[in-house]
């Protein structure tokens, strides 16, 4: 499970209302959700806002 999925899920928010947040089409941020696009520097700053945590948490690796 993606760490989007997993942090979106936490907060009980559908991609729908993220991808609302974030200003983008719902099938936009499902490409990220489902690693299928990587998004840019903002935008990967606007979806941790709207999911309440840091890009690092999002995006880092787990070792």
């Amino acid at each position: 499970m993606s760490k989007l999925k997993e942090r979106r899920e936490e907060l009980r928010l559908t991609q729908k209302e993220i991808a609302e947040k974030i200003g983008i089409a719902e099938s936009a941020y499902q490409r990220y959700e489902y690693n299928k696009m990587e998004p840019g520097v903002s935008m990967a700053l606007k979806i941790a806002k709207a999911l309440n945590t840091t890009v690092e948490e999002l995006y880092s690796s787990s070792i």
